[in-house]
């Protein structure tokens, strides 16, 4: 499956989530759609990400925004931090990458010195009808959530 790109439809994807749930694309169909890749649960940069999506929660909803959170991470482990963050959106659990594939996170990134494989924080806008709006990649948690927020109130979601 190729990657998707702006402007363009994104396939109807499906994964398990948070919550014993089974999320398609199509799902959140008439609704934007926020789908953030991040690294790893219980980190410093992605619980601090999570929060910050958590925190402004009540003003995607009223823009009719949802969000969904995506790591390579098991189920159980995303049910753990879910929980412990207190996070009111899905985390969808991608160990075999079709998701990361999908939206070409998956880059070669340096860790102490080696070259590991690993997720690029990346974001993407999903419109109501399924086309791939906006993206961020090689995302910097500090102002990344007042970025998102004000795309989304310009399209007057």
């Amino acid at each position: 499956m190729s990657s998707v790109t702006l402007g363009n439809s994104v396939p109807n994807f499906e994964s398990m989530s948070t919550g014993d749930k089974s999320i398609q694309l199509s799902d959140y169909q008439g609704k934007y759609l926020i789908l953030y890749f991040y690294p790893r649960d219980n980190t410093p940069g992605c619980t601090t990400e999570g929060q910050n999506f958590r925190d402004k929660i009540a003003e995607f909803e009223a823009l009719n925004t949802a969000i969904l959170g995506v790591s390579r991470d098991s189920l159980r482990v995303h049910e753990g931090f879910k929980a412990k963050q207190c996070f009111p959106f899905d985390l969808l659990s991608d160990q075999e990458e079709s998701l990361c594939n999908l939206f070409d996170v998956i880059k070669m990134k340096n860790m102490y010195g080696k070259q590991v494989r690993g997720i690029e924080r990346s974001t993407f806008l999903i419109d109501p009808n399924g086309i791939l709006i906006h993206e961020w990649r090689k995302v910097k948690v500090k102002v990344h959530i007042d970025e998102v927020l004000q795309i989304v109130k310009e399209l007057g979601a």
